[in-house]
């Protein structure tokens, strides 16, 4: 140990030290007293302001309430007229100002349109205190809601005009002048070259005056701007359109049963039945199709056969030497229709739609479908003469003597008319009242009269035999000549006796 070290007192180091920390602890103290006083001091003047801008913001909000106490919202609008911060006076003005500029537009049918405007129908604001009212419901203190969503007040603007003067506008509207009027047209079926079709409609621009007057006045009442007189059905439209489901049955029906197209050939000459034909036999059935009227298929066929038909007629005839004679009705010869027969033909062709060329069901044919029915191979035969004349193909084959029935005894040949040859056969026997004569060949056209040879008991013919010596009626013919005729003629051949 240093002699020359102090030596220090444990108990005076200490008392040095605790003086050392009273001091520093009261500074710092002190230093505290002064944050505290300079931080309430720094919240008394935040407080202020803030107490301030709330007194500030108070009575901008109560101003602005007040204000909004006679001033429509921003964003209001009533009846689409922008009310923003107007007055109910202000607003009612806005209101009368849009009645008095008020416009209706009519839009007609095919584009074209009209305007009715307010002074025309004297169309005036009735201030029924409606606008009064938004203004009492509207909560003024809510004002602040006001910028981040609109307000969209509707209101019947009460208003009245002059019913009378509706009438008077509607005299003027060009949709109303006669010049303009279209009436409306059914569809309809309608007959072309190619058969039915369906003529459309017109839909034409004829109005229901009353119902114009009712679409115009609800318009103006309720404070429409545009209105539609199609929309509303003002027009006077057709009842039925070319899309009708009974119209196009019916079309559909009379083209079918229209479509036949049948020709009925009576030699050179010819009779159609096609549509123009067949349209006036059709019966429309409460359904809308059509059927045929069997009665008027019946007289057309009957009226073909009082035409056509030569059966048991007279004839125009050319004898051989080249004269005409006309023989009288009541042969066998000639063509009948069988009308049960042709009708039934005709009603199923019709329906199944037939096109073709026919000849009608008969009951007795002749050779020619001519005018002249007898053809040009027929047998002619002269009771004045007493000849027999053979024609085949036009040509002359035979040129005969002959004898006919016995004038005397009455039984003279049936004559002046036409026959035709029933049968044709050979070996026969002819039997009568007290003979029975065997011939070789046999052509009858009367019943029991008809061209036979007769060499096996004459040996003359011609002249005046046939007086007092003639035959049971029959034509009695040379040998010879009968073969010829026999092979030359066909069952049906036409027998001309005068």
């Amino acid at each position: 140990m240093n002699s020359k070290t102090p030596i220090l007192n444990p108990f005076t180091s200490v008392r040095f030290s605790a003086k050392i920390r009273r001091t520093v602890n009261k500074q710092e103290n002190k230093v505290r007293e002064e944050e505290m006083k300079d931080k309430r001091k720094a919240r008394k003047i935040v407080l202020g302001v803030l107490i301030g801008y709330v007194i500030i913001m108070l009575i901008g909000y109560l101003g602005i309430s007040f204000y909004y106490s006679s001033h429509f919202f921003e964003g209001s609008a009533i009846n689409g007229i922008d009310c923003s911060n107007l007055t109910v006076d202000q607003v009612k003005d806005k209101v009368i100002e849009e009645i008095n500029s008020y416009t209706l537009k009519i839009e007609e049918r095919g584009g074209t349109t009209e305007t009715i405007m307010a002074p025309q129908v004297k169309l005036t604001y009735v201030d029924d205190n409606r606008v009064d009212e938004l203004m009492d419901e509207q909560e003024q203190f809510k004002w602040p809601l006001s910028f981040s969503m609109s307000k969209s007040y509707e209101m019947a603007a009460n208003t009245t005009f002059d019913e009378a003067a509706v009438d008077e506008v509607m005299d003027n509207m060009s949709c109303f002048q006669k010049e303009n009027i279209v009436e409306p047209e059914n569809a309809r079926i309608e007959e072309t070259e190619n058969g039915y079709e369906i003529v459309p409609e017109v839909m034409g621009t004829k109005l229901d005056r009353e119902k114009v007057k009712a679409a115009i006045i609800d318009a103006i009442e309720e404070g429409k701007t545009q209105i539609s007189l199609e929309e509303l059905g003002c027009y006077e439209d057709p009842t039925i359109l070319s899309d009708d489901e009974n119209l196009n049955a019916q079309l559909e029906s009379l083209n079918k049963m229209t479509a036949a197209n049948i020709t009925y050939t009576f030699g050179s000459r010819s009779e159609v039945v096609d549509r123009s034909v067949i349209r006036d036999w059709l019966v429309q059935g409460e359904d809308g199709s059509y059927t045929l009227d069997t009665d008027k298929v019946s007289e057309y066929v009957r009226q073909l056969g009082l035409k056509y038909d030569t059966f048991g007629l007279e004839h125009e005839f050319t004898k051989h030497d080249g004269t005409k004679i006309t023989l009288a009705a009541g042969g066998d010869y000639g063509w009948c229709i069988n009308k049960t027969a042709t009708t039934d033909a005709l009603i199923q062709a019709i329906n199944d739609g037939v096109v073709e060329s026919r000849e009608p069901v008969y009951l007795y044919t002749a050779k020619s479908r001519e005018e002249n029915d007898i053809g040009d191979t027929y047998v002619e035969i002269s009771i004045r003469e007493q000849r027999m004349w053979c024609y085949k193909d036009g040509q002359q084959i035979v040129d005969t003597p002959v004898v006919t029935g016995n004038v005397s005894r009455g039984f003279d040949t049936p004559s002046n008319g036409v026959w035709a040859i029933d049968a044709k056969k050979q070996d026969a026997i002819l039997e009568g009242e007290g003979y029975a004569s065997p011939v070789t060949f046999w052509l009858p056209f009367n019943g029991n009269v008809g061209i036979h040879d007769a060499d096996r008991w004459r040996s003359e013919y011609g002249g005046e035999i046939y007086k007092t010596n003639g035959s049971h009626g029959c034509v009695n013919t040379p040998y010879e000549n009968a073969e010829k005729i026999f092979n030359a003629v066909d069952i049906g051949t036409a027998v001309v006796v005068y």
